[in-house]
C-alpha cells in the first residue's frame, strides 16, 4: 500500500507517519478489472442503488452463455483437459507456498506459511480445487466474501464464502473535472465498492453496497475490445459453436428430408367440380399418407402436426382425359456423405478452445513419448496453463494479504514489498517434467562428449559447467562439497559386474 496508515475492514493499521502521495489525476481512467464506472452519487455504506439499464444485466447473460456452451461435448472435453492440466494432486498437495526469495526472518516465514495453510483449509482447496478452477474458467471470474468478526478482527478470516458472479459487480465512481490550464477533461477516481443483488431483489433492480475489502475478486484477466468488461476464456468460442450447432442441425434436417425416396400420387378426379375434387384429394391423402416430422429440440422423429413435415409425399389431381391414377417415385439424395463444411466449423471451434487440436480429434491420439516429440502446440498449451494458474493465484494472494494484515503480522504497506517475493507453486505432472529434464540432460552430456578433446584448449571446465550443464554457483559449490565428503571411485556408477558372485 502507498500509505502506512490505512483503514482496512474499518480498522486502522499504523506505523510511523510518512508523507504519502495522492493518487494522480489523468484524462484516461484506469479500468483493468471490468468495473462499472459511474458518476459519484454520494450516500452511505449500505445504501441501495438502481441497477436497471446498466451493464450488470449483460454480464449476467454472458456468464449464463458460458455455462450453457460448457455442456457441449467438444467444449466440455476441452475444459476437462485444461482443468486436469492446471490442477494436479500430488500426495494430497495441489498448491504450496515458496518463500525462498522472501527477505524476512524465519519466524515471519513460518507465520506466513501457517496462515497460507489456514487459507487452504478455509477454502477446502485440496478437495474442491478442480471444481473451483473449473467454475472460474467457465465464468471467467470468482467472488468470495471475506467473513470476519468485527469485535475481534485479529482472529483473522473466519470464512471465505463463494458468491455467484451473476449477482455481484464492482463499481467505480469516476468524477470528470476540467484542467484549468489545458481545458482537458480529467478522470478523477473516487470510491470503489461492490453491488450485490439477491435473487429476491431481481425484479426490484436494487443492489447492496459492499466494502471492497470484504470481497475477493479473481478475474480471467481478459477484457472486451472496449476494455470495460471482463470476459471469460470461452468468449471466443461463442461464435464458432453457434455456427457449428446451426450447421449440424441443418445437416440432420437435410439428411432426413433427402434420404428417403418420395412418392408422387396422381389422383384421377374425373369431372368433379373444383371443391369436390379438392375434398376427394384430401380424403385420399389422409387415408394413405405417412407423416413423419423432425423435432430440432430433441433430435427425435415424431408424428405431430405442430412440427414441420419433412417427408411429405406429393399429391396432385388429374382430370379426366389423363392417364388415370398413377404413383411415381422421386430418388433420394446422392451427396449425403459430404461433411466438409461441418469439419471446417469443427476445426474453427477446436482452435478457439485453447488446447491442441490433437487432443480433440479422434484420428490423432496424444502421444506420450520423448520430449523431442512434444509438439509446438503442446508447448503453447503449457504456457497457456501457466498463465491461467498465475491469474487464478490471485485468490491466494488476496486472501493471504487480508489474513496477514488482520492478524497484524504485517501492515498494508508491507504487502507491496513482499508480494513479488512470495510464489504460489502448483503441483505438476512429474512424468512429463522428468521426461523433459532427462532428455535435456542427455543432450547436454552428448554435447560434452563431442567437446571432450577440446576441453582445456578452447573451453575450460568452468565454462562447460556454466554454459553447457547450466549449473549455478550454488550447484557447483554443492557438488564440490559432496565430492569431498564422498569421493566417487572408478566403478561406482557403472561397476563391472562380471566378477560379482552369483
Amino acid at each position: 500500500m502507498a500509505d502506512d496508515q490505512r483503514s482496512f475492514f474499518g480498522f486502522q493499521f499504523k506505523r510511523k507517519a510518512i508523507e504519502t502521495n495522492k493518487k494522480p489525476v489523468s484524462f484516461a481512467a484506469e479500468n483493468e478489472d471490468g468495473a462499472y464506472e459511474i458518476s459519484p452519487t454520494g450516500g452511505y455504506f449500505g445504501q441501495y442503488m438502481d441497477l436497471q439499464g446498466d451493464k450488470f444485466q449483460s454480464d449476467r447473460e454472458l456468464i449464463m452463455k458460458y455455462r450453457s456452451i460448457s455442456q457441449y461435448p467438444e467444449v466440455d472435453m476441452a475444459i476437462e483437459d485444461i482443468c486436469n492440466e492446471a490442477i494436479t494432486d500430488e500426495n494430497g498437495v495441489v498448491v504450496k507456498l515458496n518463500l525462498d526469495d522472501l527477505d524476512q526472518a524465519d519466524n515471519v516465514k513460518d507465520l506466513i506459511m501457517e496462515e497460507f495453510d489456514r487459507i487452504l483449509n478455509l477454502t477446502n482447496f485440496s478437495a474442491t480445487a478442480y471444481d473451483t478452477f473449473r467454475r472460474w474458467y467457465i465464468d471467467g471470474r470468482l467472488f468470495y466474501h471475506v467473513v470476519i468478526n468485527d469485535s475481534k478482527a485479529d482472529a483473522g478470516i473466519l470464512e471465505l464464502r463463494q458468491i455467484d458472479p451473476t449477482r455481484i459487480r464492482k463499481i467505480k465512481e469516476i468524477e470528470k473535472v476540467k484542467d484549468p490550464k489545458t481545458g482537458a477533461e480529467l478522470q478523477k477516481e473516487g470510491e470503489e465498492y461492490y453491488l450485490y443483488q439477491d435473487e429476491v431483489q431481481v425484479n426490484n433492480a436494487e443492489g447492496l453496497k459492499i466494502h471492497p475489502d470484504s470481497i475477493i475478486q479473481v478475474n480471467s484477466g481478459l477484457l472486451n475490445d472496449e476494455r470495460n468488461k471482463v470476459v471469460g476464456y470461452l468468449n471466443k468460442a461463442l461464435k464458432p459453436l453457434n455456427q457449428l450447432s446451426m450447421m449440424e442441425d441443418s445437416l440432420v434436417i437435410y439428411r432426413i428430408s433427402r434420404a428417403p425416396e418420395r412418392r408422387i400420387f396422381y389422383i384421377d378426379v374425373g369431372n368433379l367440380p373444383k371443391g369436390k375434387a379438392e375434398e376427394y384429394l384430401n380424403n385420399t391423402m389422409n387415408r394413405y399418407r405417412n407423416k413423419i416430422v423432425y423435432d430440432p429440440t430433441t433430435g427425435n422423429l415424431k408424428d405431430e402436426k405442430i412440427h414441420r413435415n419433412i417427408m411429405e409425399d406429393f399429391w396432385l389431381p388429374r382430370r379426366e382425359g389423363g392417364r388415370g391414377t398413377e404413383i411415381d417415385t422421386l430418388p433420394g439424395g446422392s451427396n449425403l456423405g459430404e461433411i466438409e463444411d461441418i469439419i471446417y466449423f469443427q476445426n474453427k471451434l477446436y482452435r478457439s478452445l485453447n488446447i491442441p487440436m490433437s487432443r480433440l480429434t479422434e484420428a490423432d491420439a496424444f502421444s506420450v513419448g520423448r520430449s523431442s516429440e512434444i509438439t509446438r502446440d503442446e508447448l503453447k498449451f503449457q504456457k497457456f496453463i501457466d498463465r491461467c494458474r498465475n491469474k487464478f493465484s490471485t485468490l491466494f494472494y488476496e486472501a493471504l494479504k487480508r489474513q496477514l494484515i488482520l492478524k497484524k503480522i504485517i501492515v498494508p504497506s508491507d504487502w507491496v514489498n513482499i508480494r513479488e517475493q512470495i510464489v504460489v507453486e502448483y503441483s505438476r505432472d512429474n512424468y512429463y517434467a522428468e521426461l523433459k529434464d532427462s532428455e535435456i540432460l542427455k543432450e547436454r552430456i552428448e554435447t560434452i562428449q563431442m567437446m571432450d578433446e577440446y576441453i582445456g584448449m578452447f573451453w575450460s571446465k568452468e565454462w562447460i559447467r556454466r554454459n553447457i550443464l547450466k549449473l549455478t554457483d550454488d550447484d557447483i559449490k554443492q557438488i564440490a562439497r559432496d565430492n569431498k565428503k564422498d569421493p566417487i571411485e572408478p566403478g561406482d556408477i557403472n561397476p563391472d559386474l562380471s566378477n560379482a558372485p552369483i
